[in-house]
């Protein structure tokens, strides 16, 4: 047995959208609505015979009916408002420019802080090419001075041997 079908209604612009359906859901497909309409309230079921008889007679099938005539809708429109005459248009005032005065202060602190930086760093680099010689001298004066007194410790180191043997053969 076939669903028993209802008559749904939406409106969509000046016109009424009527489909007979057996369920919300299926009204809300054919509609290709994807939100719900009635739960918005704004779509409705239909129990007036002359409004239902034409999308029960074409199940499933969108049937559009104007809301009102032409004049109708016309007639709502709201009254036009009186054109001004050219010359009789108010001047509009332009707002003043607004002033570049904070933006060029923040830009000239924002150049002097990259020179002071830049400045600085020359001199931090600076210093440390001096601490890298300052280790590079201080380097080769320990390797001379390691050396010599290598030198001098193996002198020492041979004449106690020396010594040793001379005493131990005695």
């Amino acid at each position: 047995m076939p669903a028993k079908l209802k008559v749904f209604r939406t409106p969509i612009g000046f016109h009424d959208a009527y489909v007979a359906a057996p369920s919300q859901k299926a009204a809300l497909t054919a509609w290709g609505s994807d939100v719900n309409l009635f739960a918005r309230g704004a779509a409705e079921v239909v129990t007036d015979p002359a409004l239902t008889a034409e999308p029960l007679a074409r199940p499933g099938e969108v049937v559009r009916k104007a809301r009102g005539s032409i004049a109708d809708h016309l007639a709502a429109l709201p009254a036009s408002k009186p054109r001004l005459a050219p010359s009789a248009t108010p001047a509009r005032k332009t707002p003043p420019r607004p002033s570049r005065k904070s933006l060029d202060a923040a830009e000239a602190a924002l150049e002097d802080a990259e020179q002071a930086y830049a400045a600085a760093r020359a001199a931090v680099e600076a210093r440390e090419a001096a601490i890298r010689r300052e280790r590079r001298e201080l380097d080769r004066e320990h390797e001379r001075t390691a050396a010599r007194l290598e030198k001098s410790r193996a002198r020492a180191e041979a004449a106690y041997r020396a010594a040793m043997a001379a005493w131990r053969d005695g």
